[in-house]
């Protein structure tokens, strides 16, 4: 299995090496509430995430929403073409302004006073304003929010902390990617939510971990092989694996095999090539020669996560296109039901207290480059056992 690590300032007996890069992020970190408060305020509000495609809010007033860490997120088409975010909140007494993952509206109108909201956030409809001595109509629309699309997917950001764009995150592999022209797609399958009983980063450690591949997926061993491989960029790791050409013993996965078609705008290389990207910090996306999919992990708990997932694809009518993706449906839904098994369990050992961390393999250079990043971000992470209480609302010491 091949791995490789370009993260900068990392591996073995490099000058300056981490103490702590040989071992784990401890088991605190995926189960204690203040660690959780702070790790959301530092790493999951600065961070990008996606909503959806272009082309799921084609026209003036389409919207998709994303809800999270106790927010609510509507992404918006604008008269003037543009794609905007804001809060979904009324700026009037905080009532949301739609419900539901989509929809269509002339005007945001909230449902509790009638304040109306043109598409770009301004504020131009309250009934009896002059009852309002300190409203200033200009200052009050509604709250906005960091929106970029790259390659026609849809993201936003509640908060900036100089981090990169989703672009900057993807530029080690923006050639890799450019063939399969995700601009061109169209939602495949709508957002399907699955809460699971496990902290956010265990979902997130599973899904790059390499040595679990062999051990926990004949599924995914069989269509591989020994072609399966890693690597990790400073934001971005990469998992690989090519489809063997022998039979597998397998019903779905022999038929995926046999019936895959070719896909004209791919080169030879990438048509029996399955490419899994995890970006930065909880958001991935597994691209196949038929179609792509998107998964975010989001945290509700120290304790519990809700999968966000949709499906895209090129616009393909071939009977064997349709026959393959849905032979693909059934060879993940094998793999994500072996993956919930483990991570349930992984989670249950966290809150043991007999674990603290354990070693980390010089071939887990994903882990390595993911636990690397929180470890700067938030400095009590490299502790063993978790702090005395109250530990996150000390003073923080000055760099």
């Amino acid at each position: 299995m091949a791995h490789r690590y370009a993260d900068t300032g990392e591996g073995r007996g490099a000058e300056g090496h981490d103490p702590d890069a040989d071992f784990s992020l401890p088991g605190w970190l995926y189960t204690d509430p203040e660690y959780f408060d702070v790790e959301v305020a530092r790493v999951i509000r600065p961070s990008w995430q996606i909503v959806c495609h272009v082309s799921d809010i084609p026209k003036p007033g389409d919207y998709h929403t994303l809800d999270y860490i106790g927010e609510s997120v509507i992404a918006v088409r604008g008269e003037d073409g543009a794609v905007r975010a804001f809060a979904n909140v009324c700026r009037h007494r905080a009532m949301r302004l739609v419900e539901g993952p989509a929809g269509c509206a002339k005007k945001l109108v909230c449902p509790y006073h009638a304040w109306a909201y043109e598409l770009d956030g301004r504020l131009t409809g309250v009934p009896m304003k002059s009852n309002y001595p300190a409203l200033d109509m200009t200052k009050n629309g509604l709250a906005t929010v960091d929106v970029e699309i790259w390659n026609g997917f849809v993201f936003v950001r509640l908060e900036d902390n100089g981090g990169p764009s989703v672009a900057e995150m993807m530029t080690p592999y923006a050639a890799e990617i450019a063939p399969y022209r995700f601009e061109e797609m169209r939602t495949l399958s709508p957002v399907r939510l699955r809460e699971r009983a496990v902290n956010w980063k265990n979902v997130g450690d599973n899904y790059s971990d390499n040595l679990h591949i062999p051990v926990a997926h004949a599924g995914l061993t069989r269509l591989f092989g020994k072609s399966y491989a890693i690597e990790a960029q400073p934001w971005v790791d990469k998992m690989s694996g090519y489809l063997a050409d022998k039979p597998s013993n397998d019903r779905w996965e022999r038929l995926y095999q046999a019936h895959l078609p070719r896909a004209e705008h791919l080169p030879e290389a990438q048509q029996k090539l399955w490419l899994y990207y995890k970006l930065w910090p909880n958001m991935a996306f597994d691209i196949y020669p038929d179609q792509v999919d998107f998964m975010q992990w989001l945290p509700l708990s120290p304790t519990v996560s809700v999968l966000r997932e949709m499906a895209f694809a090129l616009p393909d009518d071939r009977r064997e296109m349709k026959l393959v993706r849905y032979a693909n449906w059934r060879i993940n839904r094998t793999v994500n039901a072996e993956d919930t098994w483990l991570i349930t369990r992984v989670q249950q050992g966290m809150a043991s207290q007999s674990y603290t961390c354990g070693p980390i393999g010089a071939s887990e250079v994903c882990l390595r480059s993911f636990a690397k990043k929180i470890r700067r971000l938030i400095p009590e992470a490299r502790l063993h056992k978790a702090p005395a209480p109250g530990w996150s609302r000390r003073p923080r010491p000055v760099d």
